[in-house]
């Protein structure tokens, strides 16, 4: 169960702090934020749309308990993924530079999967 429960705090951990590492510059209007949207021909007010709700979906993730918010969280982070990894392949963005958007599938994936694995192993108690 410990070792779960590492592996599980790394996923995640790693998660939430790229998640909101592109959620502050796109709630901020910083420049990395809106040069991303304008190359991708997305609107900049959908910036903080993505953003706040990146926020959002971190906290529900961090906190205890809610487990049909965790989830929504989860496929909200997935959607967001797919999209933005979508949306580079359709407007021409060489592979090199949307390749490493499978780093972060990893991160997600390895979180939601080990929070599965620890809730298995509480219930199992």
């Amino acid at each position: 169960m410990k070792k779960t429960k590492i592996i599980y705090w790394i996923f995640t951990g790693l998660l939430v702090l790229s998640m909101l590492a592109s959620a502050i510059p796109e709630i901020m209007g910083l420049e990395a934020g809106t040069k991303y949207m304008i190359a991708l021909h997305y609107p900049l007010y959908l910036n903080m749309l993505l953003g706040v709700a990146k926020i959002l979906a971190v906290i529900v993730i961090l906190i205890s308990g809610y487990p049909r918010l965790k989830e929504w969280a989860y496929a909200g982070l997935c959607i967001d993924l797919v999209g933005a990894t979508y949306s580079q392949i359709a407007t021409g963005v060489p592979v090199v530079n949307w390749i490493f958007m499978s780093i972060w599938f990893v991160f997600l994936f390895g979180s939601y999967i080990y929070y599965h694995k620890r809730l298995k192993e509480n219930s199992a108690k």
